[in-house]
């Protein structure tokens, strides 16, 4: 049976568990829409099955579609606009969670980088931490996030 992690907004309204085990393990993403959402340097998030994702509070959804016609649906507390999860219609059946509104997010590992070529440049991403220029072949990205 798998244990539960927590986390929520910053006001708490929005509160989660995650049925998982472990912490998740997690990317960093520099692209410019990213920097845009987090208002930061990239976002830190973790590709999660939606089944194990339990979310309770006042969630809004904010819906965009790409030009190439993926729909992404933002959740965010209703009270505070944290910028909670995501889910995207490219990935049926995953949710993307914003990593900083984990409870334990001092823990978290970035174990890949993606969009690099977008990263500012007094940033130095690790050696030995996979990276790619643009977003990751999909089979590559799925080992790193998985160890």
């Amino acid at each position: 049976m798998a244990g539960t992690i927590e986390g929520g907004c910053r006001c708490g309204a929005v509160r989660y568990t995650l049925a998982l085990d472990a912490l998740p393990r997690t990317y960093a993403c520099h692209c410019l829409d990213c920097q845009t959402w987090s208002g930061s340097a990239f976002s830190q998030q973790a590709i999660l099955p939606e089944a194990a994702l339990s979310v309770s509070g006042p969630v809004l959804v904010y819906e965009l579609t790409s030009p190439s016609g993926r729909i992404s649906r933002q959740r965010i507390c209703g009270v505070c606009h944290t910028r909670v999860f995501n889910t995207n219609s490219a990935r049926p059946g995953k949710v993307v969670l914003r990593a900083g509104t984990l409870d334990r997010s001092d823990e978290l590992e970035v174990v890949a980088h993606i969009w690099a070529k977008r990263a500012q440049p007094w940033l130095r991403l690790p050696d030995g931490v996979p990276a790619w220029e643009e977003g990751a072949p999909a089979d590559a990205f799925a080992r790193a996030l998985e160890g």
